[in-house]
């Protein structure tokens, strides 16, 4: 269905046209015309479904320019997710002249006081911060239209039921309530009838949620084995985006400088990482600056970054929702994406039940040998010569080229080449990853759901068309047709040297 169909305003259709889209979503083509008619609306979507053009445009239709107050606040789990919440709101009610301010922990709360100043009309922000510039009084709902819960099993999940009750309580009894999740637990279906006005349910069915277009696959391995399987995976299937989960923030430190030290071009997030620092890193991974991207559950949460490729679990998440999550990052606008999850020998139980929830079966992957890693490196060089050689600017090196072949056999000079453009072997550079605690034997008949049915494993943190598995020959198998990884190990060694 076309957006023109849905009864939105002239100036949002401008500004829908300009950002690109063309023909509504499913969770679109659904929930806008209920948003306008003032319905409250349960919509179970995941990231990637464009939830937030689904609520951000009929909540820009409703907002009154010429009202100073705050009209719309939606409540986001991270950062990350807050930031680009606002960016797109921001995007999409340029036309229409509408203000839409973020307010997130770990900031400055000087800085967005002052900026609250300029009377936003739509607030986006997470729970904890929010809840502190109410205590300031530096924002009031009175006048609330509408109020949004976006990834609200995430925000149950880190253990912010309390803030977000107490911030509902704080708005009118009448406003408009929307709540997005992409998995929908019991606990999320309470907030429904707690907070909620006979809301009307949006689903996506759940192989929709992780996907046709995911090929899934899991390596059995024991968890001292996982980082030398992962790099020759790396090697073989040329990815051209990565995101690897890691549990902790410890293992996404050693992961990233494991990564760094075998010659990829990689980079972890965490929460522990000041705003400007993840802002330069997300930055730098949308740009293609950094073609591996090593992060914790919370800190990517709520990312959308087109052209991911693949997935690497490389610890199995502890509850099958984050797994649709973490899936979610790949796959998109139509092009294939891999999915790849370790798993240690007494985590299968974990596994099954990832599979119960997505009703997909992974596929076991056998590792890759390291004569295997290696052939998948050269492979990856060849498509890089070949682009090398294509370009125009080689002519003004064809006579030093010239000198070179009277003194050098030329099957050395390719070799050398060859060498300098391919990573050291895993044997040849040791990475210790510290081994982390395993995942407690499952209870199939007490999953030992922790308060506000959350599984326990989260501290608090305000938001502060083909089937391709590795493939022996080495050639690249996504939809990019390009190669980054051995240029970027030639630049890292390069600068090493400098």
């Amino acid at each position: 269905m076309k957006f023109s169909e849905l009864g939105l305003s002239e100036s949002l259709l401008k500004a829908i046209k300009r950002s690109g889209y063309e023909e509504a979503t499913p969770i679109q083509e659904q929930t806008i015309p209920m948003v306008l008619d003032g319905q409250d609306v349960i919509g179970q979507a995941q990231t990637g479904t464009g939830k937030t053009a689904a609520f951000g445009l009929p909540i820009i239709e409703h907002v009154d320019t010429k009202d100073p107050d705050i009209q719309a606040i939606v409540i986001s789990p991270t950062r990350e997710l807050a930031i680009q919440t606002q960016e797109e709101l921001y995007r999409l009610g340029k036309d229409k002249h509408v203000r839409v301010q973020v307010v997130y922990g770990g900031a400055d709360i000087r800085r967005q006081i002052k900026s609250l100043k300029q009377h936003p009309q739509i607030l986006v922000g997470t729970p904890g911060r929010l809840r502190d510039h109410l205590h300031r009084h530096t924002v009031k709902l009175d006048n609330i239209k509408t109020l949004v819960l976006d990834e609200a099993d995430e925000m149950l999940n880190m253990g912010f039921l309390e803030d977000i009750e107490a911030i509902i309580k704080q708005t009118p009894a009448d406003r408009q309530t929307l709540l997005f999740s992409a998995t929908m637990p019991p606990e999320i279906k309470n907030i429904g009838v707690k907070f909620m006005t006979d809301p009307k349910m949006v689903r996506i069915k759940a192989k929709e949620l992780t996907t046709d277009l995911v090929d899934q696959y899991y390596v059995r391995a024991k968890d001292y084995e996982k980082f030398d399987i992962m790099t020759r995976l790396i090697d073989v299937q040329d990815p051209a985006l990565t995101i690897v989960f890691g549990r902790t923030k410890r293992r996404v430190d050693e992961l990233s400088k494991g990564l760094i030290a075998r010659g990829y071009n990689a980079a972890g997030i965490h929460g522990d990482l000041s705003q400007d620092q993840r802002t330069k890193i997300m930055r730098q991974f949308k740009n293609g600056q950094l073609d591996i991207l090593v992060a914790t559950d919370v800190a990517a949460r709520g990312l959308d970054i087109s052209g991911v490729t693949h997935v690497y679990n490389y610890d199995i998440p502890s509850d099958p929702d984050s797994y649709v999550h973490r899936i979610g990052r790949t796959g998109r606008a139509g092009h294939h994406g891999v999915s790849l999850t370790f798993v240690t020998p007494n985590e299968m139980d974990y596994l099954h039940e990832i599979e119960k929830l997505t009703r997909v079966r992974m596929l076991p992957l056998k590792p890759p040998t390291a004569e295997e890693a290696f052939r998948g490196q050269v492979a990856t060089a060849f498509n890089d010569i070949d682009e090398l050689i294509a370009q125009d600017s080689t002519d003004r090196y064809k006579d030093a080229a010239a000198k070179l072949l009277e003194t050098h056999d030329a099957v050395d000079l390719v070799a050398a080449l060859l060498n300098n453009m391919t990573k050291e072997a895993a044997s040849e550079v040791p990475v210790k990853i510290t081994p982390e605690r395993p995942l407690p034997r499952r209870n199939r008949h007490n999953h030992q759901r922790g308060r506000n049915g959350n599984s326990g494993h989260y501290r608090r943190h305000d938001g502060h068309g083909r089937r391709h598995g590795y493939r022996s020959n080495g050639h690249r198998s996504d939809n990019h047709g390009k190669s980054h990884s051995s240029r970027h190990a030639f630049n890292i060694r390069h600068r090493k040297d400098d």
